[in-house]
Protein backbone atom coordinates (compact mmCIF):
# COMPACT_ATOMS: atom_id res chain seq x y z
CA UNK A 1 0.00 0.00 0.00
CA UNK A 2 1.04 3.16 -1.00
CA UNK A 3 0.63 6.55 1.01
CA UNK A 4 -0.12 9.83 -0.79
CA UNK A 5 3.36 10.94 -0.18
CA UNK A 6 5.09 8.11 -1.82
CA UNK A 7 5.74 6.40 1.09
CA UNK A 8 4.34 2.56 1.71
CA UNK A 9 3.48 0.99 4.56
CA UNK A 10 6.92 -0.96 5.10
CA UNK A 11 8.87 2.86 4.78
CA UNK A 12 6.50 3.70 7.58
CA UNK A 13 7.63 0.87 9.92
CA UNK A 14 11.39 0.75 8.97
CA UNK A 15 11.32 4.31 10.07
CA UNK A 16 9.46 3.41 13.30
CA UNK A 17 12.09 1.26 13.86
CA UNK A 18 14.77 2.75 12.76
CA UNK A 19 13.46 6.19 14.95
CA UNK A 20 13.54 3.29 18.32
CA UNK A 21 16.32 1.86 17.61
CA UNK A 22 18.73 5.20 17.02
CA UNK A 23 17.29 6.08 20.44
CA UNK A 24 18.00 3.37 22.90
CA UNK A 25 21.53 2.98 21.00
CA UNK A 26 22.22 6.99 21.75
CA UNK A 27 20.75 7.76 24.68
CA UNK A 28 19.12 4.52 26.20
CA UNK A 29 18.57 2.76 28.41
CA UNK A 30 15.01 3.97 28.05
CA UNK A 31 11.78 3.28 29.21
CA UNK A 32 8.89 2.63 26.47
CA UNK A 33 7.53 5.67 28.36
CA UNK A 34 9.97 7.70 27.17
CA UNK A 35 10.79 6.55 23.97
CA UNK A 36 7.58 8.27 22.82
CA UNK A 37 7.89 11.55 23.60
CA UNK A 38 11.60 11.05 22.44
CA UNK A 39 10.48 9.74 18.89
CA UNK A 40 7.35 11.43 18.49
CA UNK A 41 5.93 7.88 18.05
CA UNK A 42 2.67 6.72 19.74
CA UNK A 43 2.36 4.49 22.93
CA UNK A 44 0.85 2.53 20.51
CA UNK A 45 3.42 2.24 17.98
CA UNK A 46 6.33 2.29 20.68
CA UNK A 47 5.19 -1.10 21.63
CA UNK A 48 4.55 -2.84 18.26
CA UNK A 49 7.95 -1.55 17.24
CA UNK A 50 9.70 -3.01 20.75
CA UNK A 51 7.76 -6.09 20.94
CA UNK A 52 8.78 -6.82 17.23
CA UNK A 53 12.65 -5.23 18.12
CA UNK A 54 12.63 -7.73 21.60
CA UNK A 55 10.78 -10.72 19.68
CA UNK A 56 14.11 -10.33 16.91
CA UNK A 57 16.37 -10.77 19.72
CA UNK A 58 17.47 -6.60 18.83
CA UNK A 59 16.54 -5.05 21.63
CA UNK A 60 16.76 -6.40 25.36
CA UNK A 61 15.43 -5.09 29.27
CA UNK A 62 18.07 -3.40 31.36
CA UNK A 63 16.77 -3.00 34.86
CA UNK A 64 13.74 -1.00 35.54
CA UNK A 65 13.60 2.85 37.49
CA UNK A 66 10.89 3.79 39.64
CA UNK A 67 8.04 5.91 38.24
CA UNK A 68 6.19 8.52 39.96
CA UNK A 69 2.94 6.39 41.70
CA UNK A 70 3.10 3.63 39.49
CA UNK A 71 4.63 0.49 38.94
CA UNK A 72 8.84 0.42 38.24
CA UNK A 73 9.15 1.42 34.54
CA UNK A 74 11.73 -1.39 32.69
CA UNK A 75 14.53 -0.06 30.83
CA UNK A 76 15.59 -0.81 27.27
CA UNK A 77 18.47 -1.09 25.36
CA UNK A 78 19.98 -1.96 22.47
CA UNK A 79 21.15 -6.03 22.83
CA UNK A 80 24.82 -5.51 22.21
CA UNK A 81 25.13 -9.66 20.76
CA UNK A 82 22.80 -9.07 18.54
CA UNK A 83 24.60 -8.24 15.90
CA UNK A 84 28.79 -7.95 15.16
CA UNK A 85 30.65 -5.73 12.45
CA UNK A 86 34.27 -5.81 11.58
CA UNK A 87 36.44 -2.67 11.07
CA UNK A 88 39.41 -2.93 8.75
CA UNK A 89 42.19 -0.46 8.37
CA UNK A 90 44.62 -0.99 5.93
CA UNK A 91 47.87 1.59 6.59
CA UNK A 92 50.62 1.53 5.03
CA UNK A 93 52.96 -0.04 7.36
CA UNK A 94 50.55 -2.94 8.78
CA UNK A 95 46.54 -4.21 8.34
CA UNK A 96 44.61 -4.42 11.70
CA UNK A 97 41.42 -6.30 11.91
CA UNK A 98 38.82 -5.57 14.65
CA UNK A 99 35.74 -7.21 15.70
CA UNK A 100 32.88 -5.30 17.58
CA UNK A 101 29.66 -5.83 19.01
CA UNK A 102 26.25 -3.84 17.94
CA UNK A 103 27.28 -1.02 20.66
CA UNK A 104 31.57 -1.26 19.12
CA UNK A 105 32.39 -2.75 21.95
CA UNK A 106 35.89 -4.68 20.75
CA UNK A 107 35.59 -8.54 20.55
CA UNK A 108 38.94 -9.51 18.67
CA UNK A 109 41.35 -7.96 16.87
CA UNK A 110 44.49 -9.00 14.98
CA UNK A 111 47.21 -7.22 13.37
CA UNK A 112 49.36 -7.88 9.64
CA UNK A 113 52.35 -6.15 9.09
CA UNK A 114 53.06 -4.73 5.60
CA UNK A 115 56.16 -4.78 4.18
CA UNK A 116 57.42 -3.02 0.75
CA UNK A 117 56.50 -5.14 -2.58
CA UNK A 118 60.40 -5.29 -3.34
CA UNK A 119 63.58 -4.18 -1.46
CA UNK A 120 63.55 -0.19 -1.57
CA UNK A 121 60.31 -0.05 -3.01
CA UNK A 122 57.12 1.93 -2.13
CA UNK A 123 54.42 0.14 -3.58
CA UNK A 124 51.90 -2.85 -2.10
CA UNK A 125 50.93 -6.33 -3.66
CA UNK A 126 47.15 -5.86 -4.21
CA UNK A 127 47.25 -9.77 -3.33
CA UNK A 128 48.89 -9.24 -0.27
CA UNK A 129 46.36 -7.22 1.28
CA UNK A 130 43.60 -9.05 0.15
CA UNK A 131 45.04 -12.15 1.67
CA UNK A 132 46.11 -10.69 4.78
CA UNK A 133 42.28 -9.25 4.78
CA UNK A 134 41.35 -12.51 4.43
CA UNK A 135 43.19 -14.46 7.14
CA UNK A 136 42.44 -11.60 9.38
CA UNK A 137 38.88 -12.09 9.03
CA UNK A 138 38.83 -15.53 9.27
CA UNK A 139 40.79 -15.31 13.00
CA UNK A 140 38.45 -12.65 14.44
CA UNK A 141 35.19 -14.81 13.45
CA UNK A 142 37.20 -18.13 15.11
CA UNK A 143 38.19 -16.01 18.14
CA UNK A 144 34.77 -14.91 19.35
CA UNK A 145 33.24 -17.53 17.53
CA UNK A 146 30.68 -15.54 15.91
CA UNK A 147 27.48 -17.00 15.46
CA UNK A 148 26.05 -17.85 11.82
CA UNK A 149 24.10 -14.87 10.70
CA UNK A 150 25.18 -12.54 13.26
CA UNK A 151 27.90 -10.66 11.02
CA UNK A 152 26.40 -6.71 9.90
CA UNK A 153 29.09 -6.17 7.60
CA UNK A 154 32.81 -5.50 6.91
CA UNK A 155 33.91 -2.01 6.87
CA UNK A 156 37.63 -0.92 4.94
CA UNK A 157 39.42 1.85 5.17
CA UNK A 158 42.09 2.33 2.78
CA UNK A 159 44.66 4.91 1.25
CA UNK A 160 43.67 7.06 -1.74
CA UNK A 161 40.55 8.04 -3.54
CA UNK A 162 37.16 5.41 -3.44
CA UNK A 163 35.51 5.08 -6.47
CA UNK A 164 31.51 4.04 -5.57
CA UNK A 165 29.66 3.35 -9.25
CA UNK A 166 26.21 4.81 -9.09
CA UNK A 167 25.01 1.40 -10.68
CA UNK A 168 26.16 -0.43 -7.37
CA UNK A 169 27.65 -3.19 -10.04
CA UNK A 170 28.96 -5.93 -8.91
CA UNK A 171 32.15 -5.11 -9.51
CA UNK A 172 31.94 -2.61 -6.28
CA UNK A 173 34.33 -0.09 -4.51
CA UNK A 174 37.34 0.36 -6.90
CA UNK A 175 40.34 2.18 -4.99
CA UNK A 176 42.99 4.70 -6.75
CA UNK A 177 46.06 4.68 -4.54
CA UNK A 178 48.54 6.64 -6.33
CA UNK A 179 51.22 6.76 -3.49
CA UNK A 180 51.09 2.79 -2.84
CA UNK A 181 50.73 2.01 -7.08
CA UNK A 182 47.07 1.07 -6.76
CA UNK A 183 45.33 2.02 -10.10
CA UNK A 184 41.64 1.09 -10.07
CA UNK A 185 41.81 -1.63 -8.12
CA UNK A 186 38.51 -2.93 -7.91
CA UNK A 187 38.90 -4.00 -4.06
CA UNK A 188 35.34 -5.29 -3.49
CA UNK A 189 35.29 -7.88 -5.79
CA UNK A 190 38.83 -9.42 -4.88
CA UNK A 191 37.47 -9.16 -1.07
CA UNK A 192 34.11 -10.73 -2.65
CA UNK A 193 35.77 -13.52 -4.17
CA UNK A 194 39.06 -14.34 -1.43
CA UNK A 195 36.84 -14.55 1.76
CA UNK A 196 34.88 -17.17 3.05
CA UNK A 197 31.49 -14.60 3.81
CA UNK A 198 27.75 -15.34 2.99
CA UNK A 199 27.31 -13.29 -0.01
CA UNK A 200 24.22 -11.29 1.72
CA UNK A 201 27.42 -9.78 3.83
CA UNK A 202 28.06 -6.26 2.99
CA UNK A 203 31.04 -4.43 2.16
CA UNK A 204 31.53 -0.93 2.95
CA UNK A 205 34.92 0.72 1.86
CA UNK A 206 36.29 3.92 2.13
CA UNK A 207 39.25 6.48 2.23
CA UNK A 208 40.79 5.96 5.43
CA UNK A 209 40.85 9.50 6.52
CA UNK A 210 36.92 10.03 5.76
CA UNK A 211 36.57 6.73 8.54
CA UNK A 212 38.96 8.58 10.60
CA UNK A 213 36.52 11.87 10.75
CA UNK A 214 33.45 9.79 10.74
CA UNK A 215 34.48 8.13 14.15
CA UNK A 216 35.96 11.27 16.17
CA UNK A 217 32.81 13.29 14.80
CA UNK A 218 30.56 10.70 16.30
CA UNK A 219 32.52 9.47 19.05
CA UNK A 220 35.40 11.20 19.91
CA UNK A 221 37.28 14.75 20.47
CA UNK A 222 34.54 15.86 17.19
CA UNK A 223 31.13 15.61 19.19
CA UNK A 224 29.13 19.13 19.79
CA UNK A 225 31.80 20.44 16.52
CA UNK A 226 29.14 21.78 14.00
CA UNK A 227 31.96 21.61 11.56
CA UNK A 228 35.52 20.15 11.38
CA UNK A 229 38.99 19.15 9.48
CA UNK A 230 40.10 15.67 11.18
CA UNK A 231 43.64 14.95 9.63
CA UNK A 232 45.16 11.67 9.74
CA UNK A 233 49.03 11.73 9.76
CA UNK A 234 51.15 8.18 8.74
CA UNK A 235 52.93 6.98 6.29
CA UNK A 236 50.75 9.39 4.79
CA UNK A 237 49.20 12.51 5.23
CA UNK A 238 45.16 12.91 4.47
CA UNK A 239 41.64 14.67 6.10
CA UNK A 240 38.29 14.42 6.45
CA UNK A 241 35.58 17.52 6.27
CA UNK A 242 32.78 17.35 8.08
CA UNK A 243 30.21 20.78 7.78
CA UNK A 244 27.55 18.41 8.69
CA UNK A 245 28.28 16.39 12.03
CA UNK A 246 25.41 13.50 11.38
CA UNK A 247 26.40 13.30 7.39
CA UNK A 248 29.77 11.72 6.60
CA UNK A 249 32.37 13.75 6.12
CA UNK A 250 34.28 14.18 2.91
CA UNK A 251 37.88 12.79 2.09
CA UNK A 252 40.41 15.20 1.04
CA UNK A 253 44.32 14.54 -0.87
CA UNK A 254 45.00 17.14 1.70
CA UNK A 255 49.25 15.63 1.68
CA UNK A 256 49.30 16.62 -1.87
CA UNK A 257 48.85 20.51 -1.26
CA UNK A 258 51.66 22.08 -3.02
CA UNK A 259 53.76 23.90 0.11
CA UNK A 260 56.76 24.34 -1.99
CA UNK A 261 57.37 24.96 -5.62
CA UNK A 262 59.79 22.31 -7.58
CA UNK A 263 60.29 21.24 -3.86
CA UNK A 264 60.60 17.31 -2.76
CA UNK A 265 59.57 14.71 -4.98
CA UNK A 266 56.26 12.82 -3.28
CA UNK A 267 55.37 9.61 -3.59
CA UNK A 268 52.63 10.27 -5.98
CA UNK A 269 55.10 11.76 -8.49
CA UNK A 270 54.74 15.82 -7.80
CA UNK A 271 57.08 18.12 -6.46
CA UNK A 272 56.54 19.74 -3.43
CA UNK A 273 53.48 17.91 -1.45
CA UNK A 274 53.02 18.34 2.01
CA UNK A 275 52.97 14.92 2.25
CA UNK A 276 56.55 14.70 0.77
CA UNK A 277 57.88 16.87 4.34
CA UNK A 278 55.37 15.91 6.49
CA UNK A 279 54.69 12.01 6.04
CA UNK A 280 56.42 9.11 7.91
CA UNK A 281 58.76 8.35 5.34
CA UNK A 282 59.77 11.72 4.29
CA UNK A 283 60.16 13.00 7.85
CA UNK A 284 62.74 9.68 8.47
CA UNK A 285 64.57 10.68 5.00
CA UNK A 286 65.04 14.26 5.68
CA UNK A 287 66.07 13.44 9.17
CA UNK A 288 68.36 11.17 7.64
CA UNK A 289 69.82 13.45 5.46
CA UNK A 290 70.17 16.18 7.78
CA UNK A 291 72.59 13.94 9.20
CA UNK A 292 70.46 12.20 11.46
CA UNK A 293 70.72 8.24 12.25
CA UNK A 294 67.57 6.35 12.29
CA UNK A 295 67.99 2.73 14.20
CA UNK A 296 69.01 -0.10 11.31
CA UNK A 297 66.65 -1.98 10.46
CA UNK A 298 63.71 -0.26 12.45
CA UNK A 299 60.30 0.09 10.71
CA UNK A 300 58.98 3.43 10.09
CA UNK A 301 56.61 3.57 13.37
CA UNK A 302 60.09 2.34 15.71
CA UNK A 303 62.34 4.64 13.66
CA UNK A 304 60.16 7.73 13.91
CA UNK A 305 59.64 7.01 17.63
CA UNK A 306 63.37 7.28 18.15
CA UNK A 307 63.11 10.48 16.26
CA UNK A 308 61.16 12.01 18.13
CA UNK A 309 63.17 10.51 21.43
CA UNK A 310 66.23 12.31 19.62
CA UNK A 311 64.54 15.60 19.21
CA UNK A 312 63.37 15.34 22.91
CA UNK A 313 65.37 13.50 24.84
CA UNK A 314 63.60 12.26 28.57
CA UNK A 315 66.95 11.46 30.28
CA UNK A 316 67.69 15.36 30.37
CA UNK A 317 70.41 14.58 27.57
CA UNK A 318 71.06 16.85 24.71
CA UNK A 319 68.64 17.10 21.83
CA UNK A 320 69.81 15.72 18.26
CA UNK A 321 70.14 18.90 16.36
CA UNK A 322 69.23 17.23 13.35
CA UNK A 323 66.02 15.45 14.73
CA UNK A 324 65.01 19.59 16.07
CA UNK A 325 65.88 21.35 12.99
CA UNK A 326 63.59 18.95 10.93
CA UNK A 327 60.73 18.65 13.40
CA UNK A 328 60.91 22.38 13.78
CA UNK A 329 60.40 22.59 9.58
CA UNK A 330 58.44 20.60 9.29
CA UNK A 331 56.08 21.73 11.98
CA UNK A 332 55.97 25.61 9.90
CA UNK A 333 55.14 23.73 6.86
CA UNK A 334 52.39 21.86 8.72
CA UNK A 335 51.27 25.24 10.05
CA UNK A 336 50.76 26.41 6.80
CA UNK A 337 49.10 23.34 5.51
CA UNK A 338 46.75 23.81 8.37
CA UNK A 339 45.99 27.34 7.80
CA UNK A 340 44.84 26.32 4.13
CA UNK A 341 42.28 24.35 5.94
CA UNK A 342 41.48 27.14 7.94
CA UNK A 343 40.37 29.46 5.34
CA UNK A 344 38.60 27.69 3.03
CA UNK A 345 36.64 25.65 5.37
CA UNK A 346 36.59 27.69 8.51
CA UNK A 347 36.35 25.13 10.75
CA UNK A 348 35.42 24.92 14.67
CA UNK A 349 37.93 22.33 15.00
CA UNK A 350 41.10 21.07 13.29
CA UNK A 351 41.78 17.28 15.15
CA UNK A 352 44.91 15.44 14.53
CA UNK A 353 44.90 11.71 14.40
CA UNK A 354 47.07 8.77 12.89
CA UNK A 355 49.64 7.08 14.38
CA UNK A 356 52.77 9.52 13.51
CA UNK A 357 49.61 12.66 14.25
CA UNK A 358 49.51 11.21 17.91
CA UNK A 359 53.28 10.29 18.25
CA UNK A 360 54.20 13.65 17.32
CA UNK A 361 51.43 15.83 18.10
CA UNK A 362 51.95 15.76 22.27
CA UNK A 363 55.86 17.29 21.28
CA UNK A 364 55.21 20.13 18.56
CA UNK A 365 51.39 20.25 18.34
CA UNK A 366 51.39 23.59 19.98
CA UNK A 367 54.32 24.96 17.56
CA UNK A 368 52.14 23.77 14.61
CA UNK A 369 48.99 25.51 15.73
CA UNK A 370 51.14 28.86 16.58
CA UNK A 371 52.53 28.76 12.71
CA UNK A 372 48.75 28.25 11.70
CA UNK A 373 47.20 31.43 13.27
CA UNK A 374 50.01 33.20 11.77
CA UNK A 375 49.50 32.34 8.22
CA UNK A 376 45.84 31.92 8.66
CA UNK A 377 43.39 34.41 7.75
CA UNK A 378 43.07 36.01 11.41
CA UNK A 379 38.61 36.17 11.43
CA UNK A 380 38.43 32.47 11.32
CA UNK A 381 42.15 31.60 13.20
CA UNK A 382 40.66 33.20 15.88
CA UNK A 383 37.72 30.73 15.71
CA UNK A 384 39.42 27.33 15.36
CA UNK A 385 40.83 25.03 18.30
CA UNK A 386 43.11 22.63 17.25
CA UNK A 387 43.74 19.50 19.61
CA UNK A 388 44.53 15.72 19.04
CA UNK A 389 42.00 12.90 18.37
CA UNK A 390 40.67 10.96 21.34
CA UNK A 391 40.20 7.44 19.84
CA UNK A 392 43.70 6.34 19.48
CA UNK A 393 45.14 4.42 16.91
CA UNK A 394 41.98 2.00 16.44
CA UNK A 395 39.81 5.05 15.31
CA UNK A 396 40.32 4.12 11.56
CA UNK A 397 39.02 0.18 12.39
CA UNK A 398 36.08 2.28 14.53
CA UNK A 399 35.05 4.32 11.57
CA UNK A 400 35.19 1.65 9.07
CA UNK A 401 32.70 -0.70 11.82
CA UNK A 402 30.28 2.58 11.39
CA UNK A 403 29.86 1.96 7.71
CA UNK A 404 27.83 -1.49 8.38
CA UNK A 405 26.76 -0.40 11.42
CA UNK A 406 24.55 2.88 9.40
CA UNK A 407 23.24 1.04 7.02
CA UNK A 408 21.95 -1.50 9.68
CA UNK A 409 19.82 1.13 11.46
CA UNK A 410 18.87 3.05 8.37
CA UNK A 411 16.84 -0.50 7.51
CA UNK A 412 15.24 -0.21 10.52
CA UNK A 413 17.60 -3.34 11.83
CA UNK A 414 17.10 -5.56 8.65
CA UNK A 415 19.60 -7.61 7.12
CA UNK A 416 21.06 -5.99 3.67
CA UNK A 417 17.88 -5.92 1.64
CA UNK A 418 18.72 -6.25 -2.61
CA UNK A 419 18.81 -2.19 -4.41
CA UNK A 420 20.71 0.55 -2.78
CA UNK A 421 19.96 1.68 0.58
CA UNK A 422 18.38 4.81 1.10
CA UNK A 423 19.59 6.21 4.47
CA UNK A 424 16.90 7.17 6.57
CA UNK A 425 16.52 10.51 7.96
CA UNK A 426 16.28 9.50 11.65
CA UNK A 427 19.81 8.09 11.82
CA UNK A 428 21.10 11.77 11.21
CA UNK A 429 19.15 12.99 13.38
CA UNK A 430 20.17 10.61 15.96
CA UNK A 431 23.75 11.26 15.80
CA UNK A 432 22.81 15.48 15.54
CA UNK A 433 21.00 14.58 18.58
CA UNK A 434 24.24 12.91 20.26
CA UNK A 435 26.85 14.86 19.31
CA UNK A 436 24.74 18.00 20.78
CA UNK A 437 24.79 16.46 24.33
Amino acid sequence: MTRPNGRTVRDLRRENRTAVLRRLYFDGPMSRFSLGPATGLSSGSISNVVAELVAEGLVEEAGSVDSAGGRPRILLRVAPASGRMIGVDVGETRIRIELFDLTLTELARTERPLAPAAEGAERYEVGVVVDHIREGIAEVLRTADVPAGALLGVGVGVPGIVEHPDDGGAGGAVVHGQTVGWDAVPLERLLREAVELPAEVPYRIDNGAKTLGQAEMWFGAGRGATSAVVVLFGSGVGACVTTDPPAPGRALEWGHLKVRVRGRRCRCGALGCLEAYAGAGALLDRWREAGGEPPAGAGEEAALAAMTAAAYPSDGGDPDPAAVAVLAETAEYLGAGFADLINLFQPERILVGGWAGLLLGTRFLAEVETHARAYALAYPAARVTIGLGTLGPDAVTVGAAILPLADFFARGGRREEPGPVEEAPAWTEAVRDRTAH
